[in-house]
């Protein structure tokens, strides 16, 4: 049954969508003119490209698929569609962005879709978390149909916990939190992500 969400998403969407190979030459392209995505153009914004162009490379290079996931994904029975909103300053982005494109090389059930925030606002207001235009955020549709099926993001849970409490504090040092952050993504080396994605697959494999 199509819900409201379901109709935002048209085909001109993913259409104009991106691959993880072009949203990478993007990136290097924009970085290369001391440049990121969006419109704001800060030094601290194209700082924080710069630092997460480098981290999506390291990431592509070493991350290895729990053989839980593994199994998870040999087991999907249905074509699966994944439309991220992303942006090339975020930091959760960089993180969770290269997971994503690691499933595809243990399936061809799953197509990977990246579109940029500031360019889809439509898209992301229908799925904001907590009312917030958070990124990335994964939209799973039926490659088929285009129903969605589910949605994920903008980080695992442990971290969106860390971002709850920082809310919490008056004047917090910002900057500080994310390298916090940072550090937290670094320890768990993506398998909290990885977990994550094991139950979205058991609730969506139907």
């Amino acid at each position: 049954m199509q819900t409201p969400t379901d109709s935002i998403i048209t085909k001109e969407v993913l259409d104009s969508a991106m691959s993880h190979d072009s949203y990478m030459n993007l990136l290097n392209e924009l970085m290369s003119q001391g440049k990121t995505t969006g419109n704001d153009q800060s030094e601290a914004m194209v700082g924080y490209g710069k630092m997460n162009v480098q981290r999506m490379k390291r990431l592509n290079k070493t991350i290895q698929l729990k053989p839980e996931l593994e199994q998870a994904l040999n087991e999907l029975t249905r074509k699966i569609t994944f439309l991220v909103i992303t942006e090339g300053w975020c930091g959760d982005a960089a993180q969770n962005v290269p997971v994503f494109n690691k499933l595809l090389e243990h399936t061809d059930k799953i197509e990977l879709k990246l579109i940029l925030r500031d360019e889809n606002l439509e898209v992301m207001d229908a799925f904001l978390t907590n009312g917030g235009r958070s990124i990335p955020k994964l939209i799973a549709l039926d490659t088929a149909t285009l129903e969605v099926i589910g949605t994920w993001g903008p980080r695992p849970e442990a971290a969106q916990f860390m971002v709850t409490e920082f809310r919490k504090i008056e004047n917090g040092e910002y900057s500080e939190f994310v390298k916090e952050v940072q550090l937290w993504y670094a320890r768990d080396k993506t398998l909290s992500m990885q977990n994550e994605i094991i139950d979205l697959f058991k609730a969506w494999n139907k």
